[in-house]
C-alpha cells in the first residue's frame, strides 16, 4: 500500500531566478552567495547541470566548464516567498504533512489516494498546480512509496520533472540498481563501514538478516533500514533541537579581524532572537572561525566557547561573546573566511529554572525589544554592540531551516 508522497523542487534557487527573469530561462545559470570566482555555487540551473556544474562547484571551475555561465547573486528572501506560494499550491491538492527543507515537502496519502492510479493522478495534479499558481519554471520530481525513506529515494531517481512509484510487492528488488549512497542517511563514513563488511550494493545489503543489519549498523538503526528497504513503515522518534546556529561566509573586503568580529556579533543577535522565538534557553555559546587557506594548505579552525547559567537574554550573551573574542589569535597573516555562532545545551522554556541569584526581571529587556521590532520593523531598536554590522550578515536559508519573514 502506498502511503507517502515526497515533492522535490528541481534546481530550486536557479529555477526561482529563471521564473522571475524571463531572460534567464533556458540558459545555464548558477546562483552564488556573492559575485566572486573564489566562492562556490549554491545552485545550478538544469541547463548548467548538463555541463557538470552542481551545488558546491567552485565558481572559477564552473566558468571553465561553461564559459557562457551566468552568475546570479542569491536573494534568499525571494526564495522563501516563492516557497510559501508552493506550499499553498500543494495544500490545495493534498495536505502537507511536513516541510523538510526549502525545496522539499512530504504528504501523507489517505483513503483512495493510496491506490496507485489515484496517487499518480494526484502527483500530476500537484506538479501542474505548482506551475499554474507559482510559475512554469518550478518543476518538481515526486517519489511515491510505502515509507518516507523510499519516497525520498523516488524523488531523487528521475530529474528533472520525474515521477517514481515504489510498490511494496516489488521491494527490495526494485531498488537494487541504486547505489548505497542513494539511500538517505548513508554518507561517506557509513558507506565505508558497509564496505568493510563486504557490502557494496543494495542487493548485498538486502541479503542480510535482521540481526546482521543490526550488527553492521551497530544499533537499532540497522533494524530500521531492514524494514525501510522492504517498504515497511517504522516508528521514528521525535527529534529534539540540540543547538541553534548561524554562519556567514565573508566577502573578500570583509576578511579581517575587525569586520569578522562585527559580523559575529550580528549573528549572535540573530540566533538569540531565534532562541526566544523557538522557546529555549541556552547554557553554551561557541564561536568558530575558518581561515582562508594559505599556499593550498588548510589552517586549523579557531574554536572557542563559554558556559553560563541558562539564558535567552541577548545582553548576557553579548557579554560572554566579548570575553571570548578577546582570545582571537594574533596571527596577522590569517584572514577569516567563514564565521559561525552556535548556542547549545538548550533547555525548553517550560523546564527553565532561574539561578539562585538571578533577577526574574532580567530576561524582559530582549523580549520587549523583540516586540518593538516585530511591530516597527527589523532593527527599530538594537544593542550598541551590533550597531556597525546590523545589516551586513544577511539572512540565508540553511539546509534544514527556512527563515521566517521577519528575519529578513
Amino acid at each position: 500500500m502506498l502511503r507517502w508522497m515526497l515533492i522535490d523542487l528541481n534546481s530550486y534557487f536557479a529555477s526561482c531566478e529563471q521564473q522571475l527573469d524571463a531572460e534567464l530561462r533556458g540558459r545555464p545559470i548558477a546562483v552564488v552567495p556573492l559575485l566572486s570566482e573564489s566562492t562556490s555555487c549554491l545552485a545550478a540551473s538544469i541547463e548548467a547541470k548538463l555541463f557538470g556544474i552542481k551545488t558546491g562547484t567552485n565558481v572559477g571551475e564552473a566558468m571553465k566548464l561553461c564559459p557562457d555561465l551566468i552568475l546570479v547573486e542569491a536573494d534568499h528572501k525571494k526564495y522563501v516567498q516563492i516557497h510559501e506560494q508552493i506550499v499553498e499550491a500543494v495544500e490545495s491538492c493534498v495536505p502537507v504533512h511536513k516541510v523538510l527543507s526549502i525545496d522539499e515537502m512530504i504528504c501523507e496519502l489517505t483513503g483512495t489516494q493510496r491506490e496507485e492510479s489515484q496517487a499518480r493522478a494526484l502527483a500530476h495534479r500537484v506538479k501542474q498546480t505548482i506551475k499554474d499558481r507559482v510559475g512554469i519554471c518550478l518543476r518538481s520530481s515526486i517519489g511515491i512509496a510505502p515509507n518516507r525513506l523510499l519516497a525520498k529515494l523516488g524523488s531523487d531517481w528521475e530529474k528533472p520533472d520525474g515521477l517514481v512509484v515504489f510498490r511494496k510487492a516489488e521491494l527490495p528488488q526494485a531498488i537494487f540498481k541504486c547505489r548505497l549512497r542513494d539511500l538517505y542517511g548513508i554518507g561517506e563514513k557509513m558507506e565505508a563501514r558497509l564496505n568493510r563488511f563486504g557490502i557494496s550494493t543494495i542487493e548485498k545489503l538486502a541479503s542480510l538478516s535482521r540481526p546482521e543489519m543490526v550488527r553492521v549498523w551497530g544499533g537499532i538503526l540497522g533494524e530500521r533500514y531492514y524494514r525501510w528497504i522492504r517498504g515497511e513503515e517504522n516508528f521514528e522518534p521525535a527529534t529534539q533541537t540540540r543547538s541553534l546556529s548561524h554562519q556567514h561566509v565573508l566577502a573578500p573586503e570583509l576578511r579581517s579581524k575587525v569586520e569578522a568580529q562585527k559580523i559575529m556579533m550580528q549573528l549572535l543577535d540573530k540566533v538569540a532572537i531565534r532562541l526566544r522565538r523557538d522557546g529555549y534557553f541556552a547554557r553554551r555559546l561557541a564561536f568558530e572561525v575558518k581561515w582562508v587557506g594559505r599556499e593550498g594548505n588548510e589552517i586549523p579552525n579557531w574554536e572557542t566557547y563559554a558556559r553560563f547559567d541558562e539564558t535567552q537574554e541577548t545582553r548576557v550573551l553579548i557579554h560572554s561573546a566579548q570575553e571570548l573574542l578577546r582570545g582571537w589569535p594574533e596571527n596577522h597573516f590569517q584572514k577569516p573566511l567563514r564565521v559561525s555562532v552556535v548556542l547549545s545545551d538548550l533547555v525548553p522554556a517550560d523546564r527553565h529554572q532561574l539561578g539562585l541569584f538571578t533577577d526574574p526581571r532580567s530576561g524582559k529587556l530582549s523580549q520587549t525589544m523583540d516586540t518593538i521590532n516585530d511591530r516597527f520593523g527589523k532593527h527599530a531598536v538594537y544593542f550598541g554592540a551590533i550597531a556597525e554590522s546590523k545589516d551586513q550578515a544577511d539572512t540565508k536559508i540553511a539546509f534544514s531551516r527556512i527563515p521566517k519573514k521577519e528575519e529578513f
